[in-house]
């Protein structure tokens, strides 16, 4: 299989990567819905359709704020601004998400915690989406830059990168492995599953992007690092914890 991969079928190039996106949120929601009918959710359900809004929105305003920031170079053409339209990174669309439930629940008063149902779905829908990625190859800026070492791949342009999309989803395989241990054999208060898929997958993020190939950077780090930071600071309380119990 030659990567980018690009089916044919009845004469039309077929967009894999658009149809595993559009999988990945439609796969993703079923999961959720079919955990939420195993567990009694202490949310009702006209308050978690609001928060579930409220994420949609977050994470739609998120994705396309820090796509545009990755590489925030101004034009006035016709084709930039179809390019604004079209440019997204799953990085804005979790934190907009996240800002997005908290100012939901803060106009509904909702006090308790929404995200440990959302963290599963989360992530098989980012695991679907990322097959997208690795096998668009070249047309996503999901690949690394350049490297002899045995695991580089080529990707499409003839050169040998490392495969970014295939680390992340060797990663978020171990992260879902290492939550449901977590979830099985300790007590734990509500909502802290989704910190810590949050903090353990923005942790990622920021090592990984030493291995791309930015060309916008502030003081060395590119915009998603400067996100990562960012999350780290809000879930400060949590990360204080979990370094004082070990």
């Amino acid at each position: 299989m030659d990567i980018p991969f690009e089916p044919v079928v009845f004469g039309v190039k077929v967009n894999i990567h658009l149809i595993l996106e559009y999988a990945a949120f439609f796969i993703g929601f079923r999961y959720y819905v079919y955990l939420k009918k195993r567990i009694q959710d202490p949310i009702p359900s006209t308050n978690r359709l609001s928060i579930i809004i409220g994420a949609v929105f977050g994470a739609f305003l998120g994705s396309r704020i820090l796509g545009f920031l990755e590489n925030p170079i101004v034009d006035f053409t016709p084709e930039y601004l179809i390019y604004l339209l079209s440019v997204k990174t799953i990085m804005g669309g979790l934190f907009g998400g996240l800002l997005g439930v908290e100012l939901a629940k803060k106009i509904i008063k909702e006090n308790k915690s929404s995200g440990d149902l959302f963290t599963y779905p989360i992530i098989l829908g980012i695991i679907i989406g990322r097959i997208g990625c690795f096998l668009a190859g070249i047309n996503e800026f999901t690949y690394g830059k350049e490297t002899t070492s045995f695991l580089g791949m080529d990707l499409g342009d003839g050169v040998f990168r490392y495969p970014i999309a295939l680390f992340e989803i060797v990663f978020l395989i171990v992260l879902w492995w290492c939550l449901r241990y977590f979830q099985r054999n300790y007590k734990y208060k509500n909502g802290l599953l989704f910190q810590y898929f949050m903090i353990s997958y923005f942790l990622f993020r920021f090592c990984i992007e030493f291995l791309k190939p930015n060309v916008f950077l502030i003081f060395g780090l590119s915009s998603i690092q400067y996100l990562c930071i960012l999350c780290w600071i809000y879930y400060h309380k949590t990360i204080r914890k979990l370094f004082y119990a070990y």
